[in-house]
């Protein structure tokens, strides 16, 4: 269903009509029974409620100080003066390092964050094209999947027993605390195998959208001299020409053109090809005046990466060009046109950590190095893989900023 209009049929639908439960079961050997797409409506309701109040607000205020931290430590150690990185690989750690510290918490950073990372990594790679259709493939990649969860289950059961016995463990702010404390409304309390699942299916959510658009949106800006002048001016401006100022959440929210181009990097580059429901039952639809029904069981999808490349849609939809999102253009408020986090009842309850996450990474990034792309080109889109990333050279050239002291 492509366009606006079919789009808005699509994501306005209820569960009962195009339902996300069983498109997405393939997941379940990933993120274990009794979690998300296995739990009850009722459950689901509870464990979506804790996610949406782990990223309140109030909480990301809190998640600000963190990012930063573990962003600084990460280019003073593993950077330096200057040099030759592969950013999509320095993304992917330094996105996996700022989530554990904000998802997992203190004591899990600072102790287990190497053993978690090793089994988050064959968890990831336990997801092939041929899961979707047959999760349980006796393949090498199902085998170290559905052994890194089970060793994940024991951590997390370790670290969640060794809070209660001692609370002082975590400041509380970390949404593992949140999972924690969840009891369903017929009184019973989670238990430890639902709360990894949780953990992994929020990290799941958000490390590769985060680290591919962290990636997408670097690249894009850093070979454009006028854009680089411009976000850089735009950080001096709101952090009062003090490039040492320690960031907080209302900085993060004035910073509209670097938002921005992170949108538009998504906009281009979305992580995934498709969005998928299926009918439940027989359902008539109207788009451009023309009628159709969808059999009941037929898949339906959206592309994100079709749509959010429309002409009709975006002007001039090749081009990155932050400022469409700006008055008087505002391009992405025809509804439903712009699919860079979904849309509807399913949208991504994440994405506000993800804009602050990426925007902290790269506020600090570009005031701390001059950096350039290694290639002349921009890489190649990598649609063959189940997460679209860049393929291709991905290499910066990065030298430390020279400031006034």
């Amino acid at each position: 269903m492509i366009g606006p209009e079919a789009q808005e049929i699509f994501f306005k639908a209820s569960d009962d009509v195009l339902s996300q439960q069983e498109v997405y079961d393939f997941m379940l050997p990933v993120f274990g029974k009794g979690v998300v797409y296995d739990a009850t409506k009722k459950r689901r309701q509870v464990q979506f409620q804790t996610m949406a109040n782990g990223l309140r607000s109030n909480r990301l205020k809190q998640y600000v100080p963190k990012i930063e931290e573990e962003t600084r430590k990460y280019l003073r150690e593993e950077w330096g003066e200057s040099g030759t990185v592969d950013f999509l690989t320095a993304m992917s750690e330094l996105t996996i390092l700022t989530a554990s510290r904000c998802l997992h918490g203190e004591d899990v950073r600072q102790h287990l964050f190497k053993e978690v990372q090793e089994l988050y990594h064959d968890l990831d790679h336990g997801v092939q094209p041929i899961s979707v259709f047959w999760p349980s493939a006796p393949i090498e990649a199902h085998r170290k999947r559905d052994a890194a969860r089970k060793e994940m289950v024991r951590l997390f059961s370790k670290v969640i027993e060794e809070r209660r016995k001692n609370p002082s463990k975590s400041d509380g702010t970390d949404i593992l605390s949140l999972f924690m404390d969840i009891k369903y409304k017929d009184g019973t309390p989670i238990d430890a195998e639902q709360v990894t699942g949780l953990l992994i299916a929020l990290l799941f959510a958000g490390q590769h959208t985060s680290c591919i658009t962290s990636t997408w949106t670097s690249l894009f800006i850093a070979n454009d001299k006028t854009l680089v002048n411009r976000v850089l001016d735009e950080q001096s401006t709101i952090l009062k020409e003090n490039p040492d100022k320690a960031l907080d959440y209302d900085d993060l929210q004035q910073m509209e053109l670097l938002h921005n181009c992170v949108r538009e990097a998504l906009r281009m580059c979305p992580t995934f090809i498709m969005i998928l429901r299926r009918a439940e039952r027989d359902v008539d639809i109207t788009v451009n005046k023309k009628s159709y029904t969808i059999p009941k069981s037929d898949y339906v999808c959206v592309s994100p990466t079709v749509s959010m490349r429309l002409k009709t849609t975006f002007e001039d939809p090749d081009t990155f060009d932050p400022d469409r999102f700006s008055a008087p253009r505002e391009e992405h408020k025809k509804p439903y046109s712009y699919l860079g986090f979904g849309g509807g009842l399913h949208s991504c309850m994440g994405q506000n950590f993800g804009f602050l996450q990426v925007k902290t990474i790269l506020s600090i990034l570009f005031r701390e190095y001059e950096i350039e792309r290694v290639a002349d080109e921009m890489p190649a889109i990598g649609y063959e893989d189940m997460v679209v990333g860049p393929k291709g050279d991905c290499r910066i050239r990065y030298k430390k900023r020279v400031t006034s002291s």
